[in-house]
């Protein structure tokens, strides 16, 4: 079976784009104006989607159906997967009682709000994007502050608008790399256009984050650490990208925003504590009265996580575990099926299962390999991971059904109609650009996945109408982080983090605002960059051989586990030392 795309259903760009957005409003009208439950409103979207690929793009039923279940299947694996780690991890420290250790140290610090939302939200959030991504940032940083005492919805929509500064660099750098990977940009083109506009935006949401807890005002009042925060972040993140690599700003900004913002926390403190109105009054004891071995003890599911998950990002690492651990396979009749507008055939992905590889294993393993540092048994382990399947499972059903929507959208055509339309805007289009990059995150809650979307098409419109493609490329990226806190299943993981499945509608109504806002910052610093002062523009060639043969690096990789298995050793030894002289 052969089918090829036809973009302009309707032979009007505009109302061919607006016919392939209604799925888009029909979401955004069943959980704002409707209040319906996440999941239901995901599945009657990618009913829609499918019947609109078929009826008016003429998409073969088959086709729509396999390319649904590809999505799906990838929201399952690896993205559900991610979560449910990160819950997992998150649970056993709370079933352990460890988290009201960490609840103490975090408060120790300061049981300001304001501060402990910059300092878990933006700063631990960002250096878990950059890490991990995938979703573990919202779900492992939401619930901690609820752990301290947040309001859920509120730790929730916090640490969703937090989640948008790193998330151009996460996953390692990932969505650069894929970005310079589509476009034929270098790398390094790519990640010094983006590390010279999110830089400006990391120096705005800190502030914006505390204003909307707690007023302009209020704001003031805790201004010095705002500024340690968002300033390092930035500082360190613009270095990082355009003098090192697109791999670890979103790391190394987030560690140093961590560390600057503890310490400075440790010598300065606000003239009042803030909390939330409704808040009740506080029981958790602001003194430090734990030794310095509980807190690591407590900390050592995240230690351990942290330490995996930076070695499972690194390349020969990830090809030693796939070497043992992976399985590719395409959906049937869906390879070669599909035929662009031009007659070449759309390229599908096999469906990749590296189960080993995965940063959702990662997080497992780590979770798992704590258990006799934080004092529970195995028994107990597998009881709190099947709760938390169970807690999940709502979640799950709106991720996989939302992706499966992204998937037919994509494969049918309908999201190359709409991004063709914001196209067709000629000199106007740098400002359109990161709106493109909004649309394809909030599609597929993946700002990779967005950069593989659209940013060929981004690069070649740039160059008609006289643009360095490099601007759009960047821009793609850097509007893609606004969408992410819309995303449905960025909602549906911080909504099931905190306790708030079935409310995913609540959230999204008390992020959406925030993300328009953000898309329209970065539009105009965009069309800035564009017309105004050029000269920000990176110095690049364009790469002239798209695929380039990595060396394979297997058996470094399993030099790298080894040596992570030592250094996990040497971790854990003194923990339960700790441990049996306290037992005894």
């Amino acid at each position: 079976m052969h089918w090829a795309q036809v973009i302009d259903p309707l032979n009007s760009i505009g109302l061919s784009a607006l016919v392939a957005a209604v799925p888009i409003f029909f979401i955004f009208w069943a959980l704002i104006i409707k209040k319906m439950k996440g999941y239901l409103a995901s599945l009657l979207t990618t009913v829609i989607a499918i019947l609109f690929a078929i009826i008016i793009y003429g998409m073969p039923l088959k086709l729509a159906v396999s390319s649904t279940v590809h999505g799906a299947l990838y929201g399952l694996f690896p993205i559900c997967w991610v979560i449910i780690g990160a819950v997992f991890l998150y649970n056993v420290t709370v079933k352990s009682g460890q988290f009201e250790i960490i609840r103490n140290f975090m408060a120790s610090i300061t049981s300001d709000r304001r501060l402990q939302a910059l300092l878990v939200a933006f700063s631990f959030g960002a250096f878990l994007e950059g890490a991990a991504g995938m979703g573990a940032p919202v779900a492992i940083t939401a619930a901690m502050l609820v752990g301290l005492g947040f309001n859920p919805l509120y730790a929730a929509g916090i640490c969703l608008i937090a989640n948008t500064v790193p998330v151009a660099f996460g996953s390692v750098g990932i969505p650069v790399i894929t970005a310079a990977q589509v476009s034929g940009i270098p790398e390094m083109a790519v990640s010094q256009m983006v590390g010279r506009t999110l830089p400006i935006l990391a120096l705005i949401v800190p502030f914006y984050l505390v204003i909307l807890m707690s007023g302009f005002k209020k704001s003031l009042e805790v201004l010095p650490a705002i500024l340690i925060s968002g300033v390092v972040f930035a500082v360190v993140q613009f270095l990082t990208s355009n003098f090192i690599n697109p791999m670890l700003p979103g790391i190394l900004a987030g560690l140093a925003s961590i560390v600057c913002l503890a310490v400075f926390l440790k010598y300065w403190k606000p003239k009042s504590i803030w909390r939330f109105k409704e808040e009740p009054l506080q029981t958790i004891d602001t003194e430090l009265k734990y030794s310095s071995w509980q807190i690591i003890r407590a900390w050592s599911p995240f230690i351990i996580m942290t330490l995996l998950i930076i070695a499972w990002g690194m390349q020969p690492v990830k090809e030693a575990l796939n070497s043992i651990g992976q399985i590719k396979f395409y959906i049937p009749g869906l390879q070669n099926s599909i035929l662009k507008p031009d007659g070449s055939a759309l390229i599908i992905k096999p469906f990749d299962f590296n189960f080993l590889s995965s940063a959702g294993t990662a997080v497992l393993i780590a979770a798992f390999l704590s258990l006799p540092l934080i004092g529970m048994s195995i028994k107990n382990g597998f009881k709190t991971l099947f709760a938390t399947l169970y807690q999940l499972r709502f979640p799950i059903i709106t991720i996989g059904s939302i992706v499966g929507f992204a998937f037919v959208a994509n494969n049918s055509g309908m999201s190359i109609t709409m991004a063709m339309a914001l196209a067709s805007t000629g000199v106007l289009f740098p400002f359109f650009s990161p709106v493109l990059g909004w649309l394809g995150v909030f599609l597929t809650g993946s700002d990779t996945s967005s950069n593989a979307l659209f940013c060929k098409l981004q690069s070649e419109t740039a160059q008609a109408i006289g643009v360095d493609p490099v601007l759009t490329v960047a821009a793609n990226a850097s509007g893609g982080v606004t969408g992410k806190m819309i995303s449905p299943q960025s909602l549906a993981i911080g909504a099931a983090s905190v306790g708030l499945v079935g409310k995913e509608s609540e959230l999204f109504r008390f992020t959406l605002k925030h993300s328009f806002i953000l898309l329209f910052v970065i539009c105009i610093i965009t069309i800035i960059q564009a017309y105004v002062t050029p000269r920000v523009i990176p110095a690049y060639k364009l790469i002239e051989t798209a695929a380039i043969t990595a060396v394979s690096s297997t058996s470094k990789g399993f030099l790298y586990i080894l040596i992570l298995a030592v250094v996990l050793v040497l971790f854990a030894l003194p923990v339960i030392i700790y441990n049996r002289k306290k037992a005894g």
